[in-house]
């Protein structure tokens, strides 16, 4: 009697699990963007093709441990059985034929789904009308939260964006520290966001809704909270929303990014009326706080040949993680991260290290001497850039090159 209870009480919890996993949203299986509904088919199109071989070989399984049991006396016994040539055939060229229909599936996926491709329909059934302009979004992953422009309004949001539905969108995705993976699971798979780099993608809604979005990748303390909601709406819809930012919005300028920078968790949503033109590029180039040097700034001094014996002035403006300046470590030591002050060279010895003059050079003779270590190492061509030597400082307004 108590063991019929123990599996009564077993098969109501199993029923009940199985319950509560019908009613969820399996939101990557049933997607509402056409570019995540072909990742779904790429998904059942791999799991069959595995089927195809996984089920057969788990029936066969039972069926030998079934057949061949030793109470069955009618079973076959062969003991000098070594070899089937109809058998070897079967075993060999369906794992074949699985992995040719296979591979043909990954190559044209894997070039028709790159997220760096721009669209070319807006689902199965409709190409991209020929007028269609595409709407750009630029993302940036925060600690913990999100932050999103809208370049051709001239808004930004924060954990909430928008987008009308059968419009391509533009993605445009970097990180302001550590990296994070941007994902809406309703729209496209999802894409890292790195700071100082850019990735791209290029995704379309087609159905009207409020989904999800959130980073899939482990960033921190506030990571399980680093979610935002994504509004597919109807063209009337989405200008309404962009008219409703730039009313009860605010300004976002240098200063207010980089208050809002600063990790915090569980933000609300934020609207800003107005951007600070450059904003999103200098985020980007990782030169936010004036003083600072910009990534594309830094890569021309090293495309020019570097900046010479100048270049220890430029340290502390390549101080980009500023969370723990000013602290200390132990026995004053100073912290990890900590900024440096611009006049000088801290990492340089008082004492000259063996087998170096210790005497001073004549700058005059420096500059010529680096003059011809530069000579016949060409570098391409800059436009913005004159015909002198690379500049040791830059950016010394805290103005960025888009």
């Amino acid at each position: 009697m108590h063991s019929h209870l123990k599996i009564a009480g077993r098969l109501i919890v199993f029923l009940s699990m199985a319950l509560a996993l019908a009613g969820c949203n399996m939101v990557v299986m049933s997607p509402s963007g056409d570019i995540a509904a072909q990742q779904r088919d790429l998904i059942v199109i791999s799991t069959i093709l595995m089927l195809i071989i996984i089920v057969p070989v788990l029936c066969l399984t039972l069926y030998f441990a079934w057949h061949y049991r030793q109470s069955n006396t009618t079973a076959k016994y062969d003991p000098e059985w070594h070899h089937s040539t109809g058998l070897e055939v079967i075993i060999w060229s369906a794992p074949l034929a699985i992995i040719i229909a296979l591979g043909a599936v990954t190559w044209i996926s894997t070039h028709k789904l790159d997220p760096y491709r721009p669209l070319d329909r807006l689902d199965a059934e409709r190409p991209i009308p020929a007028e269609t302009k595409p709407l750009t979004v630029e993302v940036v992953a925060l600690d913990w939260k999100w932050l999103f422009f809208y370049p051709d309004y001239g808004i930004a949001t924060v954990n909430e964006m928008a987008a009308p539905v059968d419009v391509p969108i533009n993605f445009k995705i970097t990180a302001s520290s550590v990296m994070n993976s941007f994902y809406v699971p309703a729209l496209a798979g999802m894409i890292y966001a790195m700071p100082g780099m850019q990735t791209r993608l290029h995704a379309v809604m087609n159905k009207a809704g409020d989904y999800e979005g959130l980073s899939s990748n482990y960033s921190g303390d506030g990571f399980s909270h680093m979610r935002f909601k994504f509004r597919g709406l109807d063209q009337a819809g989405f200008d309404d929303w962009v008219a409703g930012v730039k009313q009860n919005g605010t300004m976002l300028n240098r200063d207010t990014y980089l208050k809002l920078e600063k990790p915090s968790v569980k933000d609300p949503v934020r609207f800003f009326a107005s951007v600070e033109d450059g904003l999103y590029q200098a985020v980007l180039n990782m030169c936010v706080r004036p003083g600072q040097m910009c990534m594309n700034e830094m890569m021309h001094i090293d495309m020019m040949g570097g900046a010479g014996v100048e270049s220890h002035e430029n340290r502390a403006k390549l101080e980009h993680d500023n969370r723990h300046a000013g602290e200390t470590g132990h026995a004053g030591e100073a912290a990890p991260g900590a900024t440096f002050p611009a006049t000088g060279n801290p990492s340089r010895s008082e004492e000259p290290a063996e087998g170096i003059d210790a005497e001073p050079q004549d700058p005059q003779a420096m500059d010529h001497d680096m003059h011809h270590m530069h000579e016949g190492h060409a570098a391409p061509a800059d436009p913005n850039a004159g015909n002198g030597p690379a500049p040791a400082q830059l950016n010394n307004s805290g103005s960025t090159n888009p």
